[in-house]
């Protein structure tokens, strides 16, 4: 069952959030994680992809993510780091629409 585009981005959204409102001090090593996870998403997706493929990738799972953003101190944050680098590819994605899918490229 494909990972609800929805619920992807209200995640992602909420990662971002987390990472804007974190201390000074703390914001630049989430942020250096946020980089790293980001890499790696290009890397592994490439630059042609929608924001539904970005959500189903992200529902085949993050721990690989989440290694990352750990090995780049994020901690406990890893999980908002990771939600946060995939917030940020979306908007590369060929139907993002500020925030949603453009409907001509699927059902939101």
């Amino acid at each position: 069952m494909p990972y609800a585009l929805e619920n992807a981005l209200f995640q992602w959204e909420e990662g971002e959030q987390r990472i804007r409102e974190a201390p000074e001090l703390e914001r630049a090593d989430l942020e250096r994680a946020v980089r790293s996870v980001l890499d790696e998403l290009r890397r592994r997706l490439g630059s042609s992809f929608t924001v539904d493929e970005l959500a189903a990738f992200y529902g085949e799972g993050v721990d690989w993510a989440a290694a990352i953003a750990r090995g780049e101190s994020a901690g406990s944050d890893a999980g908002w780091v990771v939600d946060a680098a995939f917030g940020r590819y979306a908007r590369e994605a060929a139907n993002f629409a500020g925030g949603r899918a453009r409907e001509q490229y699927g059902r939101l």
